[in-house]
């Protein structure tokens, strides 16, 4: 696949995992991203997860054609994109290095070597020129690792942005991209809000015509540009549309039936409305919709004086991805002492700029008469 004229794709397809990074579901497979600039010199961009090399050196050496590359460089030293450098070493022994300062004992971990007669190490604003492309290096520490660079080419335009920008799913399936980039991007990169903005403003500076992410598509013209604006949103952990979810956790369903009577309320005012079962879903939707919408409500059952494990998992998660800015409602059910409400309400302390919803729904084992009068007061506040 051509880029431009002078970059070439030679990534590779994954059709044979199930989960990405042993926690998220990836039902349409994950791409491993590379591309090489065809120049005076030649630039090979990032590695491919180890179950790949083969391909991916297979893929190099078809668009090379005999020729030999000058320069392998690595962005981002997660083992699906660079496990397979010392595969690609081998096989050019000539080929320089060039990483940031981290990027090196990082290689001396994986592989036992640091390639220290074989790299150049790049740090924000050097230079590297290939002959007709000369490429700018920008410094990404943690998006979302410590070590990550970006490459921006200044004669194509293009920026190779690493990790950022890139979605769950292979390159072969046809799908939406917002929402498994929303997904990946809240799941893997979303606690780093902070440093993703001060790569967009540095993105900002520069006329980006093409980018080339590490997973998922080549993003140009106005995929790009939705692209640039959802993430100003997400790092900056603005809500992107209105509406509720409900998240329920629920031993026997008297819990999930309360939350559904909440969201049958609340579609009757016109709220979109979008429940997620904590105990049976795949927790990085229901992570993606919490972070998509501007309000959360939080339906568990209290288990051993605490709150129902599915409910603490998906509550750790979004404060370990910095939940912030929201209204959020709390829903607790216990049949002689409920604590589920106190103990979410605690766990969400440490949160930045939520509002909290007043009252906090208590019922004990189902609802009656008076926590329903409670539900639909809550459903007010809600709207």
């Amino acid at each position: 696949m051509h880029i431009t004229d002078d970059i070439r794709y030679v990534g590779v397809n994954d059709h044979d995992i199930d989960l990405f990074e042993g926690l998220y579901p990836v039902p349409n497979g994950m791409s491993y991203n590379s591309y090489v600039i065809m120049d005076e010199k030649i630039a090979v961009m990032d590695a491919v997860d180890a179950h790949f090399g083969g391909d991916w050196l297979a893929n190099i050496r078809r668009v090379l054609d005999g020729r030999q590359p000058d320069f392998l460089i690595i962005h981002h030293m997660e083992p699906d994109h660079s496990a397979s450098i010392s595969l690609f070493m081998d096989a050019f022994p000539e080929t320089v290095i060039v990483a940031s300062q981290k990027a090196f004992p990082m290689m001396k971990a994986f592989f036992g070597t640091d390639y220290a007669a074989r790299r150049i190490i790049v740090k924000e604003g050097d230079v590297l020129c290939l002959g007709k492309h000369t490429l700018s290096f920008i410094a990404a520490p943690m998006v979302h690792w410590p070590e990550v660079i970006m490459t921006y080419d200044q004669t194509d335009k293009v920026l190779f942005s690493a990790d950022a920008f890139g979605k769950f799913g292979a390159l072969d399936m046809d799908e939406d991209w917002a929402c498994e980039a929303r997904r990946y991007y809240f799941g893997i990169v979303g606690k780093y809000g902070a440093q993703v903005q001060a790569v967009l403003k540095k993105a900002a500076a520069l006329d980006v015509q093409t980018i080339c992410p590490l997973h998922g598509p080549v993003l140009q013209d106005e995929q790009l540009t939705e692209a640039m604006r959802l993430y100003d949103i997400w790092s900056a952990y603005r809500p992107e549309d209105t509406g509720v979810v409900i998240a329920h956790a629920s031993v026997y369903g008297n819990t999930r039936a309360a939350a559904e009577k909440l969201a049958e309320v609340l579609r009757g005012k016109g709220i979109t409305v979008v429940l997620h079962d904590l105990t049976r879903c795949d927790v990085t939707e229901a992570i993606e919709d919490a972070f998509r919408y501007d309000r959360l409500v939080l339906a568990a059952a209290t288990y051993n004086a605490d709150v129902f494990p599915p409910m603490r998992s998906f509550i750790t998660w979004l404060t370990e991805r910095g939940y912030r800015s929201r209204t959020v409602g709390l829903m607790e059910n216990g049949s002689w002492a409920p604590m589920a409400g106190k103990v979410m309400r605690g766990m969400l302390e440490g949160s930045k700029d939520l509002t909290m919803l007043e009252p906090v729904v208590k019922f004990h084992s189902a609802l009656n008469d008076d926590s329903t009068a409670q539900l639909l007061t809550l459903a007010d506040a809600l709207v």
